[in-house]
């Protein structure tokens, strides 16, 4: 989302995971370019998810309101973006032409930018606005964009989502993708065969979810046998560490603080955690996206849970109840805490052998999500670092939540906030934290 200011006073925005572009005029151009070679397509044309969504949007006089007022909200309070150019996505059939092709292809390398999750960047604009706020929270909404993610999951698993698999330019194993920061030693990290064609990788989904090669020596498990470590559950940027975390709070103010009873979907559980401590990363679209376990122990049972997709809260969009508009230029980037209550998401309760004790682990699917999958049978006992489950392409976020009676140490960088000079991934089954029981008097 774009801030009313000149184009030459727009610096570079740290976005946590950098999965969409720190400068955003990168990101409104490639925008305008794409819709530069569109030509809107008449509604039989569009694949059955994306056509079913537009004739939903279109018979609904409350979403018809909300879609075409999120269109035109922005544009009409801030007539040009800091690339000096008005956003081109004004109407509902450029919108829904718009999905239509994201859906027929896979993820392109794009060096400048690398566009990671695509519809979330069409979306950029309008998520800022009251009506875009309003439409994005309704269930029907995040049906239909559940399902439209979902068909682009499928074709992301076939064959034929392999053409941007090559070294040529856009493909994510041409020279430009290999140099950057998570691509670096592709071959010698990442199990696959780059005499191979598209390495070996049989999908986009394939080499999405791909494994590490040899990884107990790559991502060796720190301080195995030590039951007071916490190891990184992900290859993630930390977001947040909130302490004193409560049982309700208005999730949705600035500040985001945590309310564990909306995060948790009211499971009677929340009360023994709350009080405790709530730890939040952010996994970038081009890194690894499987989880592992933070300790050894065994899964309790989990929950998947249904929520919005593409929501963030007013107080970081174009219209706050209170003070000036401050907008996020990385969409919901700067929302995550918010999110952990309302997106789409996966709660799995974990009993820890060690002082953890009962812990909560939360992944959340930001935007282009297929799928959340756990992978770790329930009742199974496990060892500290065994994968537990993955992510299928998206911008994504977890929250792990530590029981009030802990002293909780984490292991963090003294400038892990200071965006964007520490943007470091803490690598998964690293040394996250040492916890300790302390007994209360």
């Amino acid at each position: 989302m774009s801030c009313p200011c000149s184009a030459s006073s727009v610096p570079n925005i740290p976005r946590p995971g950098a999965w969409l572009p720190s400068n955003p005029h990168r990101l409104w151009d490639w925008i305008n370019k794409k819709v530069e070679s569109l030509e809107p397509k008449p509604t039989q044309r569009l694949l059955q998810s994306v056509k079913d969504f537009k004739i939903h949007v279109q018979n609904d006089p409350t979403l018809y309101m909300l879609f075409t007022e999120m269109l035109d909200e922005v544009p009409a309070k801030y007539v040009k973006d800091p690339s000096g150019k008005r956003p081109e996505v004004r109407d509902l059939d450029t919108l829904f032409t718009f999905f239509d092709e994201i859906l027929r292809q896979p993820p392109s390398w794009d060096p400048s930018p690398q566009i990671g999750t695509p519809v979330n960047a069409v979306l950029d604009w309008p998520m800022g606005t009251k009506a875009g706020f309003a439409a994005f929270l309704r269930d029907d909404v995040n049906a239909h964009f559940k399902s439209m993610l979902q068909s682009w999951g499928d074709f992301l698993s076939t064959e034929y989502s392999c053409s941007t698999l090559t070294t040529d330019t856009g493909g994510w194993f041409s020279v430009e993708a290999l140099e950057s920061d998570h691509m670096k030693d592709f071959a010698k990290t990442f199990r696959c065969d780059p005499k191979l064609k598209h390495w070996g990788f049989k999908s986009w989904d394939a080499f999405f979810t791909r494994d590490f090669n040899e990884i107990d020596s790559i991502r060796a498990v720190a301080e195995a046998g030590n039951t007071g470590v916490i190891v990184s559950a992900a290859e993630s940027t930390p977001f947040a560490v909130q302490t004193g975390v409560q049982a309700h709070d208005k999730f949705w103010i600035k500040g985001q603080p945590y309310s564990l009873k909306h995060m948790l979907d009211h499971d009677s559980r929340a009360g023994l955690l709350t009080g405790g401590t709530v730890y939040q990363a952010f996994l970038s679209a081009d890194s690894y996206h499987k989880w592992h376990t933070p300790v050894s122990g065994t899964i309790l049972d989990y929950r998947m849970i249904d929520g919005t997709y593409y929501s963030e809260p007013l107080s970081t969009g174009f219209s706050p109840d209170l003070g000036d508009p401050d907008p996020d230029p990385g969409a919901d980037s700067a929302s995550q805490g918010y999110i952990s209550s309302v997106a789409a998401r996966a709660v799995i309760w974990i009993q820890a052998d060690g002082p953890a004790g009962l812990i909560c682990l939360v992944f959340i699917g930001m935007a282009e999500v297929s799928s959340i999958e756990v992978t770790m049978p329930v009742g199974k006992h496990f060892e500290k670092g065994e994968e537990l489950g993955k992510f299928h392409f998206g911008g994504s976020s977890f929250c792990m939540i530590l029981r009030p009676e802990l002293d909780v140490q984490f292991s963090l960088p003294d400038d892990w906030k200071d965006r964007p000079k520490n943007m470091k991934q803490v690598k998964v089954r690293s040394k996250l934290a040492t916890v300790k029981f302390v007994i209360s008097t």
